[in-house]
Protein backbone atom coordinates (compact mmCIF):
# COMPACT_ATOMS: atom_id res chain seq x y z
CA UNK A 1 0.00 0.00 0.00
CA UNK A 2 2.75 2.42 0.94
CA UNK A 3 4.56 1.63 -2.32
CA UNK A 4 1.38 2.29 -4.31
CA UNK A 5 0.82 5.60 -2.48
CA UNK A 6 4.40 6.67 -3.17
CA UNK A 7 4.05 5.70 -6.81
CA UNK A 8 0.78 7.63 -7.12
CA UNK A 9 2.34 10.70 -5.47
CA UNK A 10 5.29 10.50 -7.86
CA UNK A 11 2.89 10.18 -10.80
CA UNK A 12 0.86 13.20 -9.61
CA UNK A 13 4.04 15.22 -9.13
CA UNK A 14 5.20 14.40 -12.67
CA UNK A 15 1.80 15.31 -14.09
CA UNK A 16 1.86 18.67 -12.27
CA UNK A 17 5.37 19.31 -13.56
CA UNK A 18 4.30 18.49 -17.10
CA UNK A 19 1.29 20.78 -16.77
CA UNK A 20 3.49 23.62 -15.53
CA UNK A 21 5.96 23.08 -18.36
CA UNK A 22 3.20 22.99 -20.96
CA UNK A 23 1.73 26.20 -19.52
CA UNK A 24 5.13 27.88 -19.63
CA UNK A 25 5.69 26.72 -23.19
CA UNK A 26 2.38 28.26 -24.12
CA UNK A 27 3.41 31.60 -22.62
CA UNK A 28 7.07 31.59 -23.63
CA UNK A 29 7.94 33.66 -26.68
CA UNK A 30 11.21 35.08 -27.93
CA UNK A 31 11.82 38.31 -29.81
CA UNK A 32 15.38 38.66 -31.11
CA UNK A 33 15.17 42.46 -30.71
CA UNK A 34 15.25 42.05 -26.93
CA UNK A 35 18.76 40.56 -27.15
CA UNK A 36 20.23 43.43 -29.17
CA UNK A 37 20.59 45.85 -26.19
CA UNK A 38 22.43 43.16 -24.21
CA UNK A 39 24.85 42.69 -27.09
CA UNK A 40 25.48 46.42 -27.48
CA UNK A 41 26.10 46.88 -23.74
CA UNK A 42 28.53 43.97 -23.76
CA UNK A 43 30.39 45.58 -26.66
CA UNK A 44 30.54 48.85 -24.71
CA UNK A 45 31.92 47.07 -21.62
CA UNK A 46 34.50 45.11 -23.58
CA UNK A 47 35.62 48.28 -25.33
CA UNK A 48 35.95 50.21 -22.08
CA UNK A 49 37.70 47.41 -20.15
CA UNK A 50 40.04 45.83 -22.66
CA UNK A 51 41.03 48.73 -24.90
CA UNK A 52 43.50 50.91 -22.97
CA UNK A 53 43.03 54.66 -22.70
CA UNK A 54 45.33 56.96 -24.60
CA UNK A 55 48.51 57.75 -22.69
CA UNK A 56 47.84 61.50 -22.82
CA UNK A 57 44.28 61.23 -21.52
CA UNK A 58 43.56 63.29 -18.40
CA UNK A 59 41.60 61.60 -15.60
CA UNK A 60 42.07 58.05 -16.95
CA UNK A 61 40.92 56.21 -13.81
CA UNK A 62 37.31 57.38 -13.61
CA UNK A 63 34.95 54.45 -13.03
CA UNK A 64 31.39 55.77 -12.91
CA UNK A 65 30.82 55.26 -16.64
CA UNK A 66 31.86 51.62 -16.27
CA UNK A 67 29.52 51.20 -13.30
CA UNK A 68 26.76 52.66 -15.44
CA UNK A 69 27.46 50.04 -18.11
CA UNK A 70 27.36 47.23 -15.52
CA UNK A 71 23.97 48.46 -14.28
CA UNK A 72 22.77 48.75 -17.87
CA UNK A 73 23.85 45.16 -18.56
CA UNK A 74 21.96 43.90 -15.52
CA UNK A 75 18.84 45.83 -16.56
CA UNK A 76 19.08 44.63 -20.17
CA UNK A 77 19.42 40.98 -19.13
CA UNK A 78 16.54 41.35 -16.65
CA UNK A 79 14.20 42.82 -19.25
CA UNK A 80 15.25 40.19 -21.78
CA UNK A 81 14.35 37.40 -19.35
CA UNK A 82 11.07 39.05 -18.35
CA UNK A 83 10.17 39.53 -22.00
CA UNK A 84 10.18 35.76 -22.45
CA UNK A 85 7.18 35.45 -20.12
CA UNK A 86 5.38 38.82 -20.21
CA UNK A 87 3.97 39.88 -23.56
CA UNK A 88 3.56 43.55 -22.63
CA UNK A 89 7.25 43.87 -21.74
CA UNK A 90 8.25 41.89 -24.82
CA UNK A 91 6.32 44.19 -27.13
CA UNK A 92 7.51 47.44 -25.58
CA UNK A 93 11.10 46.39 -24.97
CA UNK A 94 11.35 44.75 -28.39
CA UNK A 95 10.00 47.89 -30.05
CA UNK A 96 12.74 49.99 -28.40
CA UNK A 97 15.44 47.37 -28.94
CA UNK A 98 16.97 48.95 -32.04
CA UNK A 99 17.00 52.42 -30.48
CA UNK A 100 18.65 51.24 -27.23
CA UNK A 101 21.21 49.32 -29.25
CA UNK A 102 22.00 52.44 -31.26
CA UNK A 103 22.43 54.48 -28.06
CA UNK A 104 25.07 52.15 -26.62
CA UNK A 105 26.83 51.77 -29.95
CA UNK A 106 26.99 55.56 -30.12
CA UNK A 107 28.43 55.73 -26.58
CA UNK A 108 31.01 53.14 -27.57
CA UNK A 109 31.95 55.16 -30.63
CA UNK A 110 32.36 58.31 -28.53
CA UNK A 111 34.43 56.41 -26.00
CA UNK A 112 36.77 55.19 -28.72
CA UNK A 113 37.34 58.55 -30.43
CA UNK A 114 37.72 60.50 -27.16
CA UNK A 115 39.29 58.31 -24.47
CA UNK A 116 40.86 55.46 -26.43
CA UNK A 117 42.28 57.18 -29.53
CA UNK A 118 42.13 60.84 -28.44
CA UNK A 119 41.18 61.99 -31.92
CA UNK A 120 39.52 65.18 -30.65
CA UNK A 121 40.82 68.00 -28.42
CA UNK A 122 40.26 67.04 -24.78
CA UNK A 123 39.32 70.51 -23.66
CA UNK A 124 36.29 70.67 -25.98
CA UNK A 125 35.49 66.95 -26.25
CA UNK A 126 36.07 65.28 -22.86
CA UNK A 127 35.65 61.55 -22.43
CA UNK A 128 32.28 60.06 -21.48
CA UNK A 129 33.74 58.90 -18.18
CA UNK A 130 34.67 62.50 -17.35
CA UNK A 131 31.13 63.69 -18.12
CA UNK A 132 29.63 60.95 -15.94
CA UNK A 133 31.97 61.93 -13.13
CA UNK A 134 30.49 65.45 -13.09
CA UNK A 135 27.11 64.10 -11.96
CA UNK A 136 28.78 62.75 -8.82
CA UNK A 137 31.28 65.54 -8.18
CA UNK A 138 28.74 68.37 -8.52
CA UNK A 139 25.67 66.54 -7.22
CA UNK A 140 24.77 69.11 -4.56
CA UNK A 141 25.29 72.10 -6.85
CA UNK A 142 23.36 70.50 -9.70
CA UNK A 143 20.41 69.68 -7.44
CA UNK A 144 20.38 73.29 -6.23
CA UNK A 145 20.42 74.52 -9.83
CA UNK A 146 17.60 72.16 -10.80
CA UNK A 147 15.48 73.41 -7.89
CA UNK A 148 16.16 77.05 -8.78
CA UNK A 149 15.35 76.56 -12.47
CA UNK A 150 12.21 74.61 -11.61
CA UNK A 151 10.88 77.40 -9.38
CA UNK A 152 11.60 80.06 -11.99
CA UNK A 153 9.98 77.94 -14.68
CA UNK A 154 6.86 77.21 -12.64
CA UNK A 155 6.37 80.86 -11.71
CA UNK A 156 6.93 82.08 -15.26
CA UNK A 157 4.70 79.43 -16.85
CA UNK A 158 1.92 79.96 -14.29
CA UNK A 159 1.86 83.76 -14.71
CA UNK A 160 2.17 83.55 -18.49
CA UNK A 161 -0.54 80.87 -18.70
CA UNK A 162 -3.02 82.87 -16.60
CA UNK A 163 -2.42 86.09 -18.55
CA UNK A 164 -2.50 84.21 -21.86
CA UNK A 165 -5.81 82.55 -21.03
CA UNK A 166 -7.36 85.88 -20.04
CA UNK A 167 -6.14 87.62 -23.19
CA UNK A 168 -6.95 84.67 -25.46
CA UNK A 169 -10.51 84.33 -24.12
CA UNK A 170 -11.08 88.08 -24.34
CA UNK A 171 -9.81 88.32 -27.92
CA UNK A 172 -11.52 85.16 -29.12
CA UNK A 173 -14.87 85.89 -27.50
CA UNK A 174 -15.23 89.68 -27.55
CA UNK A 175 -15.12 91.65 -30.78
CA UNK A 176 -14.32 94.83 -28.85
CA UNK A 177 -11.32 93.26 -27.13
CA UNK A 178 -10.24 91.80 -30.44
CA UNK A 179 -10.33 95.26 -32.00
CA UNK A 180 -8.24 96.96 -29.31
CA UNK A 181 -5.94 94.22 -27.97
CA UNK A 182 -5.14 91.96 -30.91
CA UNK A 183 -3.13 94.58 -32.87
CA UNK A 184 -0.95 95.15 -29.81
CA UNK A 185 -0.35 91.40 -29.48
CA UNK A 186 0.55 91.16 -33.16
CA UNK A 187 3.22 93.83 -32.62
CA UNK A 188 4.66 92.78 -29.25
CA UNK A 189 4.15 89.02 -29.33
CA UNK A 190 6.64 87.99 -32.05
CA UNK A 191 9.46 89.91 -30.34
CA UNK A 192 11.80 87.38 -28.66
CA UNK A 193 11.53 87.58 -24.89
CA UNK A 194 15.32 87.86 -24.51
CA UNK A 195 15.26 91.28 -26.22
CA UNK A 196 13.30 92.63 -23.26
CA UNK A 197 16.22 91.90 -20.92
CA UNK A 198 17.48 95.51 -20.51
CA UNK A 199 13.98 96.81 -19.78
CA UNK A 200 13.25 93.94 -17.38
CA UNK A 201 16.43 94.62 -15.39
CA UNK A 202 15.40 98.27 -15.01
CA UNK A 203 11.76 97.65 -14.07
CA UNK A 204 12.09 94.67 -11.73
CA UNK A 205 13.95 94.82 -8.40
CA UNK A 206 16.15 91.76 -8.89
CA UNK A 207 17.36 89.34 -11.55
CA UNK A 208 15.01 86.52 -10.56
CA UNK A 209 11.92 88.72 -10.98
CA UNK A 210 13.23 89.81 -14.38
CA UNK A 211 13.79 86.15 -15.30
CA UNK A 212 10.21 85.28 -14.35
CA UNK A 213 8.97 88.15 -16.55
CA UNK A 214 10.98 86.95 -19.57
CA UNK A 215 9.63 83.41 -19.21
CA UNK A 216 6.05 84.61 -18.65
CA UNK A 217 6.24 86.88 -21.69
CA UNK A 218 7.06 84.02 -24.05
CA UNK A 219 4.40 81.77 -22.53
CA UNK A 220 1.78 84.54 -22.63
CA UNK A 221 2.06 85.01 -26.40
CA UNK A 222 1.79 81.29 -27.23
CA UNK A 223 -1.21 80.72 -24.96
CA UNK A 224 -2.97 83.88 -26.12
CA UNK A 225 -2.71 83.12 -29.83
CA UNK A 226 -3.75 79.46 -29.64
CA UNK A 227 -6.53 80.04 -27.09
CA UNK A 228 -7.97 82.74 -29.33
CA UNK A 229 -7.58 80.51 -32.39
CA UNK A 230 -9.23 77.58 -30.63
CA UNK A 231 -12.27 79.62 -29.54
CA UNK A 232 -12.72 81.17 -32.97
CA UNK A 233 -12.53 77.78 -34.70
CA UNK A 234 -15.50 76.33 -32.76
CA UNK A 235 -18.46 75.59 -35.02
CA UNK A 236 -20.96 78.44 -34.72
CA UNK A 237 -23.84 75.97 -34.98
CA UNK A 238 -23.06 74.78 -31.43
CA UNK A 239 -23.71 78.26 -30.07
CA UNK A 240 -26.89 78.66 -32.10
CA UNK A 241 -28.31 75.37 -30.82
CA UNK A 242 -27.35 76.22 -27.22
CA UNK A 243 -28.86 79.70 -27.50
CA UNK A 244 -32.06 78.20 -28.89
CA UNK A 245 -32.24 76.01 -25.79
CA UNK A 246 -31.88 79.05 -23.56
CA UNK A 247 -28.12 79.13 -22.90
CA UNK A 248 -26.53 82.47 -22.08
CA UNK A 249 -23.16 83.82 -23.20
CA UNK A 250 -21.42 82.61 -20.05
CA UNK A 251 -22.72 79.09 -20.61
CA UNK A 252 -21.65 79.18 -24.26
CA UNK A 253 -18.16 80.29 -23.26
CA UNK A 254 -17.45 77.89 -20.40
CA UNK A 255 -19.50 74.89 -21.51
CA UNK A 256 -18.97 74.97 -25.28
CA UNK A 257 -16.17 77.26 -26.44
CA UNK A 258 -13.45 76.43 -23.91
CA UNK A 259 -14.00 72.60 -23.91
CA UNK A 260 -14.01 72.59 -27.70
CA UNK A 261 -10.85 74.74 -27.77
CA UNK A 262 -9.10 72.64 -25.08
CA UNK A 263 -6.94 70.61 -27.55
CA UNK A 264 -5.68 73.81 -29.16
CA UNK A 265 -5.02 75.35 -25.73
CA UNK A 266 -2.99 72.29 -24.70
CA UNK A 267 -1.01 72.55 -27.91
CA UNK A 268 -0.28 76.17 -27.05
CA UNK A 269 0.78 75.08 -23.58
CA UNK A 270 3.14 72.51 -25.13
CA UNK A 271 4.70 75.13 -27.42
CA UNK A 272 4.91 77.56 -24.51
CA UNK A 273 6.67 74.99 -22.32
CA UNK A 274 9.30 74.34 -24.98
CA UNK A 275 9.87 78.05 -25.66
CA UNK A 276 10.00 78.76 -21.92
CA UNK A 277 13.18 76.67 -21.67
CA UNK A 278 14.83 78.94 -24.22
CA UNK A 279 13.73 81.98 -22.21
CA UNK A 280 14.88 80.28 -18.99
CA UNK A 281 18.41 79.74 -20.28
CA UNK A 282 18.63 83.34 -21.44
CA UNK A 283 17.05 84.68 -18.25
CA UNK A 284 19.44 82.85 -15.93
CA UNK A 285 22.42 84.40 -17.69
CA UNK A 286 21.46 88.00 -16.86
CA UNK A 287 22.40 88.03 -13.19
CA UNK A 288 21.02 84.91 -11.48
CA UNK A 289 23.50 83.09 -9.27
CA UNK A 290 21.91 79.67 -9.59
CA UNK A 291 20.03 77.60 -12.13
CA UNK A 292 20.89 75.28 -14.99
CA UNK A 293 21.40 78.13 -17.47
CA UNK A 294 23.71 79.90 -15.05
CA UNK A 295 25.60 76.65 -14.42
CA UNK A 296 26.17 75.98 -18.14
CA UNK A 297 27.25 79.56 -18.79
CA UNK A 298 29.59 79.60 -15.78
CA UNK A 299 31.25 76.30 -16.72
CA UNK A 300 31.65 77.49 -20.32
CA UNK A 301 33.52 80.56 -19.09
CA UNK A 302 35.72 78.27 -16.97
CA UNK A 303 36.37 76.09 -20.07
CA UNK A 304 35.00 73.09 -18.14
CA UNK A 305 33.23 71.52 -21.09
CA UNK A 306 32.60 68.23 -19.32
CA UNK A 307 30.42 70.17 -16.87
CA UNK A 308 28.79 72.01 -19.78
CA UNK A 309 27.77 68.73 -21.44
CA UNK A 310 26.54 67.35 -18.11
CA UNK A 311 24.40 70.46 -17.65
CA UNK A 312 22.98 70.14 -21.16
CA UNK A 313 22.08 66.50 -20.51
CA UNK A 314 20.24 67.49 -17.33
CA UNK A 315 18.41 70.27 -19.17
CA UNK A 316 17.30 67.80 -21.87
CA UNK A 317 16.05 65.29 -19.28
CA UNK A 318 14.39 68.09 -17.28
CA UNK A 319 12.52 69.35 -20.34
CA UNK A 320 11.55 65.83 -21.39
CA UNK A 321 10.09 65.00 -17.96
CA UNK A 322 8.01 68.19 -17.77
CA UNK A 323 6.64 67.84 -21.30
CA UNK A 324 5.89 64.13 -20.73
CA UNK A 325 3.96 64.93 -17.55
CA UNK A 326 2.04 67.57 -19.46
CA UNK A 327 1.03 65.08 -22.15
CA UNK A 328 0.03 62.51 -19.52
CA UNK A 329 -2.29 65.10 -17.99
CA UNK A 330 -3.66 65.96 -21.42
CA UNK A 331 -4.37 62.31 -22.19
CA UNK A 332 -6.29 61.99 -18.92
CA UNK A 333 -8.34 65.15 -19.33
CA UNK A 334 -8.86 64.83 -23.09
CA UNK A 335 -9.01 61.08 -23.63
CA UNK A 336 -11.20 61.63 -26.69
CA UNK A 337 -8.28 63.53 -28.29
CA UNK A 338 -5.63 60.94 -27.42
CA UNK A 339 -3.44 59.95 -30.34
CA UNK A 340 -3.55 63.21 -32.31
CA UNK A 341 -0.17 64.33 -30.97
CA UNK A 342 2.03 61.64 -29.45
CA UNK A 343 4.96 62.23 -27.11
Amino acid sequence: MEINKAASKTRDFKLKGLNILSALKGKLAFDFRTVLPVTSVLIAIITDVFIPNHKNLKHPELMHYRYFLYISLFAAVLFTVLSLFIKKIRDRYGYRGYFLTGVYIFLTFLNIITAKLLLLPQIYFPSIARIFEVFFDDTKLLLTCIGSSFMLLVKGIFIGFCLGMICGIAIGWSKRCNYWIFPIIRILGPIPSSTWTPLALVIFPNAKSAAVFLIAFGVWFQITVLTCSGIKSVNKAYFEVASTLGARDRHNLFKIALPAAAPTIFMGFFNATCSSFVALMAAEMIGCKSGLGWYVNWQKQMLAYANVYAGLIIIAVFCYVLVTLQFRIRDKLLSWQEGIVKW
